[in-house]
């Protein structure tokens, strides 16, 4: 008598310094939910900088040994594109891939940064126009952040960097895809843009277990103001306990990093994800992670 097995998956993630994620037990718990035999390996990417071929190389590699998808981060995401043989508007949008699969010997890249970060917000504040809106950070979190902040629909979204060139390179990109007037400015400026500001988005990596601190004066937030933080390990990061002390709605990085997981999820299975267990996956996930870095002090 023959066992049916359940059906199986294997994906990864391919990046700079992989190790420590948490999107391949975060994958792994939501598949056994489904039933599904779901493989999820995380694939240090060591190259000397992005170099196409090596990724080239890489993603042949994973395709012959029946790899269904892989999600992409630092350094990969952009090199990516010019090895696709078909993006979604989304991803076209960005110029940035996290997400590929492979369908009918083709290689299609996806961007569920954008969409993990707009459906948080909207989980938090309503699927409604976000008001006058300050960022900061012009990177590669910034760049998906504000692409989801034009695309949910936004009063007047200024851009905030210590670069005030990448800031300027990001508000055009950002204007030119979304038919929207874009401001650029500099850290310096934040005092007079938070007097009329309705939120506020960190996209920097300040706060981070490894960049403990915030990015701006905590008292230039305004209690009518929403605050969030795309940090999430830890979850409450010192911008959000202040924002939380000075009235402020706060949107943690929880949100948007179980909702960019859930779409990849989604995307490789064709099943409908449980957002709800993931999320409390993810809070588990990084709760555990907290107590033993603790444990080891």
């Amino acid at each position: 008598m023959t066992t049916q097995l359940p059906p199986s998956v294997l994906v990864g993630l391919v990046g700079r310094g992989v190790g420590p994620s948490l999107t391949p037990p975060m994958h792994e718990l939501e598949g056994a939910r489904h039933g599904l035999r779901y493989i999820y390996r995380s694939i240090d990417y060591t190259a000397d900088g992005a170099d196409a071929d090596t990724l080239s190389d890489l993603l042949n590699n994973a395709r012959v040994l029946g790899f269904d998808g892989l999600n992409l981060t630092y350094p990969v995401k952009q090199t990516a594109v010019a090895l696709l043989d078909e993006m979604t508007p989304a991803a076209q949008m960005i110029g940035a891939v996290n997400t590929v699969r492979w369908q009918d010997g083709r290689l299609i890249g996806d961007n569920t940064d954008v969409s993990g970060f707009r459906t948080s917000v909207i989980d938090t504040l309503g699927d409604s126009p976000l008001g006058r809106t300050v960022a900061m950070g012009a990177g590669g979190a910034g760049s998906a952040v504000c692409h989801a902040v034009a695309m949910q629909g936004v009063e007047r979204l200024t851009i905030v960097d210590v670069d005030r060139h990448r800031a300027a390179a990001l508000a055009e990109d950002i204007a030119a895809a979304h038919g929207q007037h874009v401001d650029a400015a500099t850290p310096e400026q934040l005092p007079h843009l938070l007097t009329a500001a309705d939120g506020l988005i960190n996209a920097t990596p300040i706060g981070m277990a490894h960049h403990p601190g915030t990015p701006l004066e905590t008292e230039l937030l305004n209690p009518g103001m929403w605050v969030c933080d795309i940090v999430y390990r830890p979850v409450e990061t010192a911008l959000l306990s202040a924002a939380k002390e000075r009235g402020c709605r706060t949107i943690s990085g929880l949100g948007m990093a179980m909702h960019q997981a859930a779409d990849a999820f989604e995307i490789f299975t064709g099943k409908t994800a449980d957002r709800q267990a993931m999320l409390a996956d993810l809070r588990s996930l990084v709760a555990a992670e907290q107590h033993a870095l603790i444990a080891h002090r």
